[in-house]
């Protein structure tokens, strides 16, 4: 059984920075490419960095360049690190493979950025 655990989020001042993790069971990530999505209110969940089984990574325009999506395959997780973070990154935070599997969605992480 394939389960995606997200971590890490919280409440942040705009301009911090946090630390979000995905603890995958069930599935190698290294064998994946794997992606963080993020779901705001009200909005449409939205692909934000992706990682391919190669290790090479992209990432959406809104976050590129304050993002860092990595994983260590030895203990089976994904990162991301997100920088200089704004109002406007608040959302809930999930991992899951790209393209994403349905079942395969956890209850994500909620980052909350706000002074």
């Amino acid at each position: 059984q394939v389960q995606f655990v997200e971590s890490g989020g919280g409440l942040v001042q705009p301009g911090g920075s946090l630390v979000l993790s995905c603890a995958a069971s069930g599935i190698s990530i290294s064998s994946s490419t794997m992606a963080w999505y993020r779901q705001a209110p009200g909005k449409q969940r939205d692909r934000v960095a992706t990682i391919l089984r190669g290790g090479i990574t992209n990432y959406s325009s809104s976050v590129k360049g304050r993002f860092t999506i990595s994983r260590v395959n030895a203990k089976n997780t994904v990162y991301l690190q997100m920088n200089t973070l704004k109002p406007d990154d608040t959302a809930v935070y999930y991992c899951n493979k790209f393209p994403p599997t349905e079942d395969y969605w956890g209850q994500g992480t909620q980052v909350t950025v706000s002074s």
